[in-house]
C-alpha cells in the first residue's frame, strides 16, 4: 500500500486534512499532510511542487483539493508518486495557469471574492463571502484561511505529460459554490475513476469518513 500525502488547496493548510487522516487510518491507509510554500508569504509554483517532491518519504499516491491539483500534477515528475486524485481539484493544462483556467470558464463564482496585494505577492480571501463559498454545508474555518502566494495561481506547468501517464482519479463536489461542478467534470474528462460527493467544497469536513472512503477505494485501485 502506497503513502498517500493530502495537499491543501489556497489559503488553507495541513489543518484542512485533521479529520480525514485518522479516518483513512481506520481504513489501513498511512496518510499524512503537508503544508505547502506560501502560508501567507510569497512563493512560487516551483517552490510549491519542489517542497512536495523533497518531502516524499516512500511511494506515495498525492491528493491535491481545489488548487493543491497543480502541486501534485508537478510532482508527478518524481518516481516516488505512483498516482494522483484530484478532490475537487484543478487539473492543469500544458501552458494554461489557474487563473487563465478559472477566468476561461463561463461560471466564475470566485470573482470578486478575494483581495490582491501584489506588492506582497500574495492575495486573501474576503472572510464575508468565504463562509458561502467554501463552508456552507460544514463547520465555519474562515477564520483559519489565510494569505495565499499569488505566483502559483498565475503560473502554468509547462508539461504535464508525467501527470498523464500515471493513475489518476477525481472527486467531485456536487454542491461545490466555488468550483463550479460542470467545471470539475469538464477538467475530469479522460479521468478514471471519478466519483461524485454531495457537498461543497469541503468534504474533509463535510465528510471527512466519506471522503476517506473514496480515497481508499482509488489508491487500492491504482496497485
Amino acid at each position: 500500500m502506497f503513502e498517500v500525502v493530502l495537499v491543501h488547496g489556497a489559503g488553507h493548510g495541513a489543518w484542512a486534512w485533521a479529520r480525514v487522516i485518522p479516518a483513512l487510518a481506520a481504513l489501513g491507509v498511512m496518510a499524512r499532510a503537508v503544508d505547502l510554500p506560501g502560508r501567507g508569504e510569497a512563493a512560487s509554483l516551483e517552490a510549491q511542487v519542489e517542497a512536495l517532491v523533497e518531502g516524499l518519504r516512500c511511494p506515495s499516491v498525492l491528493v491535491g483539493h481545489s488548487a493543491g491539483g497543480f502541486a501534485i500534477t508537478g510532482a508527478a515528475v518524481s518516481p516516488l508518486v505512483r498516482g494522483l486524485v484530484y478532490v475537487c481539484g484543478y487539473v492543469p493544462e500544458a501552458g494554461r495557469s489557474l487563473a487563465e483556467m478559472r477566468k476561461g470558464w463561463v461560471e466564475r463564482p470566485l470573482d470578486g471574492a478575494f483581495v490582491v496585494d501584489r506588492a506582497r505577492g500574495a492575495f486573501g480571501f474576503d472572510p464575508a463571502l468565504a463562509k458561502d463559498l467554501f463552508f456552507h454545508d460544514c463547520a465555519d474555518e474562515c477564520a483559519r484561511l489565510c494569505w495565499e502566494a499569488l505566483d502559483p495561481m498565475e503560473t502554468a506547468l509547462a508539461d504535464v505529460t508525467a501527470a498523464e501517464a500515471l493513475p489518476r482519479g477525481y472527486i467531485s463536489c456536487l454542491d461545490d459554490r466555488a468550483i463550479p461542478p460542470a467545471f470539475q467534470a469538464h477538467m475530469a474528462r479522460g479521468i478514471d475513476p471519478q466519483n461524485g460527493l454531495p457537498c461543497g467544497h469541503s468534504p474533509f469536513l463535510a465528510m471527512p469518513e466519506r471522503l476517506a472512503g473514496e480515497i481508499a477505494t482509488m489508491v487500492r485501485g491504482f496497485g
